[in-house]
């Protein structure tokens, strides 16, 4: 696994043997950031990386131009390795991990006057549960703006749903076994 694109472009990112963790793949991403670049600036922007594993999602953002962005990830190995990861980029401003559970995060995050541009968020798929609950939650937070862009990571054969209050969903895109919904508020 490696960084697409920008400034940290072709560094490696460290994951962890076995199924108990499932980073973005490298051609998702690349997906990912053709589609936001083409659709706007991601310099300056800032990001929520929820469920965020590995890092590689936030990770690329920053390497693209991102200003901020905040990690959320409770798994306390995976969020040693996100550290591991993002420790060699030598920009601590940039970032802030939040090591708890996302329902815990997002109100932490929201009285503190985060907005950002894009959220994305990739709950373990077993857990289906938590996109209904996050999704729901960020339709009705001040975490968005009118602008901002929530995607979300899914199995291809799970549909998490057109609407959660306010967020709407605004494009599916299918590759291989995974899929992004795009979702904006209405």
């Amino acid at each position: 696994m490696r960084i697409i694109a920008g400034q940290f472009r072709s560094r490696r990112l460290r994951s962890l043997p076995g199924l108990d963790l499932r980073p973005t793949s490298d051609r998702l991403r690349e997906t990912l950031f053709d589609v936001l670049a083409a659709a706007g600036n991601l310099q300056g922007s800032v990001w929520l990386d929820l469920y965020a594993g590995t890092g590689a999602v936030g990770i690329e953002a920053l390497s693209r131009g991102a200003r901020q962005v905040y990690f959320v990830e409770s798994v306390k190995r995976h969020a040693r390795l996100l550290r591991e990861n993002l420790d060699p980029l030598a920009m601590p401003d940039a970032f802030e991990l939040h090591e708890r559970e996302v329902a815990q995060a997002l109100p932490l995050l929201e009285s503190t006057g985060v907005v950002c541009d894009y959220c994305f968020l990739d709950p373990p798929y077993r857990m289906r549960g938590s996109y209904e609950r996050t999704l729901g939650y960020l339709s009705q937070s001040r975490l968005l703006q009118p602008a901002s862009l929530v995607i979300a990571e899914h199995e291809k054969k799970f549909d998490p749903g057109e609407r959660f209050g306010a967020l709407v969903r605004s494009r599916r895109l299918d590759q291989g076994d995974a899929s992004l919904s795009f979702y904006r508020l209405a």
